[in-house]
């Protein structure tokens, strides 16, 4: 999923989710109907380098829709840092819109709810059945064994964007593969003036898909066989250290990242402060704001040692947003035709190399477009090398409180003060008190 959500408290989520499987307008008793034929509402998030830049993006699709269909679509692009309360608030009011976008890693949690359409094989039919997509897309769409509480728009994936020309004034021939030459990279980065890797250090969903790849490589999860949180154990303590400690340790991440959480990483980047980002199909942004495309490389996330694959050697989550139709809708015909065009070959091409990310329809994956420079790089990752955040109810949960946890061992390490183990599984235990209880 993709990208800035502030520090909501873990609290307002928790009260949100269980508030909505009891009542509100989008819980599992209601039912949509056809009463207002003729629009729609569709919530977008936040792909562009601005809202302005998705409106640009969007606006020219959705009035061929309404040319095609006779439906008008009333768009609102929701930041990221409002996108999950204002879903979960208009779940619990049954005020909200017709059709909404929403991180794919949230898919198991907002189902949980019952306020969206379940996208069984009937409704599935409707947009040209199940098979037209990916099946990596697909895991991240809900619970397993449930239908789909929504279906894959854009997928995406981590990558390491490398500056060539600093690579080059401070002599590194090639990008890091392992994280140990990617920290040695960075002590000779700063000799030259330059910050070697920037980070959101406040944004809670960043944090989490770091943390999650390094529990990876360390073979740890966060929660049990049977979904029940496991934050403390000790694979996960190293793993969460072991990115916190690039900042507090390594020094490679500038201690003025524990406060960014909207996007600032990029723009140092792209301005030539920092010499590595690590960030989803960052292309199109990078575009955006001045940098040219010869002026970067990229490259694989680092591992531990060897090379990206599955297991210990994975180096991504699967990144992406997936669109959802609200139980409650009053124009379900509208909706899922809706959705039937935006995953449509044609505009899955159109959108998703406006955004730099990958179509998660097969066709369109296909087109030659997707098949060259970085987006190679993030479609094999997604291919060979990325795995699945946990699709359990409580993943927003976890997003928001060992999230938060990594932001405040982040201030930590910024404000001088020492992160250790018991440091970190100390707050990695409190986020686990503040789950909720099985």
């Amino acid at each position: 999923m993709r990208r800035t959500r502030v520090a909501a408290a873990a609290a307002v989520t928790v009260s949100l989710l269980t508030a909505v499987t009891a009542c509100g307008g989008g819980s599992s008793t209601s039912g949509g109907s056809d009463d207002s034929p003729k629009t729609l509402t569709y919530w977008a998030s936040n792909q562009g380098a601005s809202i302005q830049v998705d409106k640009k993006v969007l606006q020219p699709e959705l009035d061929k829709f309404e040319k095609q269909t006779g439906i008008k679509v009333k768009l609102e692009v929701v930041p990221w840092s409002d996108l999950l309360n204002r879903i979960l608030t208009a779940a619990t009011s049954g005020q909200g819109p017709d059709v909404l976008n929403i991180g794919n890693t949230w898919s198991a949690s907002l189902q949980a709810t019952g306020a969206l359409l379940p996208w069984d094989a009937k409704n599935l039919a409707k947009i040209g059945g199940k098979d037209r997509f990916v099946d990596s897309a697909l895991g991240s769409t809900g619970a397993e064994g449930k239908d789909p509480a929504a279906v894959p728009l854009y997928s995406m994936s981590y990558a390491l964007y490398y500056n060539k020309q600093i690579f080059a004034d401070a002599g590194i021939s090639q990008p890091p593969a392992t994280w140990e030459e990617l920290v040695a990279d960075g002590k000779k980065i700063k000799a030259k003036g330059k910050n070697p890797l920037g980070a959101e250090g406040a944004n809670l969903s960043e944090n989490i898909h770091h943390v999650f790849v390094f529990a990876k490589q360390h073979g740890a999860d966060f929660f049990t066989a049977d979904g029940k949180p496991d934050f403390t154990n000790d694979k996960a303590v190293a793993a969460v250290k072991q990115y916190v400690d690039l900042m507090a340790k390594d020094k490679a991440i500038p201690a003025g990242n524990a406060e960014y959480a909207q996007n600032q990483s990029v723009s140092d980047f792209a301005k030539g402060k920092t010499a590595m980002l690590l960030w989803q199909s960052a292309a199109a942004n990078l575009k955006s704001q001045g940098m040219a495309e010869d002026a970067y490389g990229v490259a694989p996330v680092p591992v531990q040692s060897g090379t990206p694959g599955t297991g210990t050697q994975v180096n991504s989550m699967v990144a992406g947003i997936n669109m959802a139709v609200f139980k409650n809708t009053h124009n379900l015909d509208g909706a899922t035709s809706f959705v039937k065009f935006m995953t449509s070959d044609a505009e899955q091409k159109v959108l998703n190399k406006a955004y730099s990310s990958i179509p998660p329809v097969k066709a369109a994956q296909s087109d030659p477009a997707f098949n060259s420079g970085a987006t190679a790089v993030l479609k094999q990752t997604l291919a060979t090398s990325a795995a699945a955040l946990p699709q359990v109810a409580d993943e927003s949960q976890f997003e928001t409180t060992v999230g938060t946890a990594v932001k405040e061992l982040f201030a930590d390490a910024a404000g001088g003060r020492s992160v250790t183990t018991a440091s970190v599984k100390a707050k990695l235990d409190k986020a686990q008190q503040q789950m909720p209880k099985k």
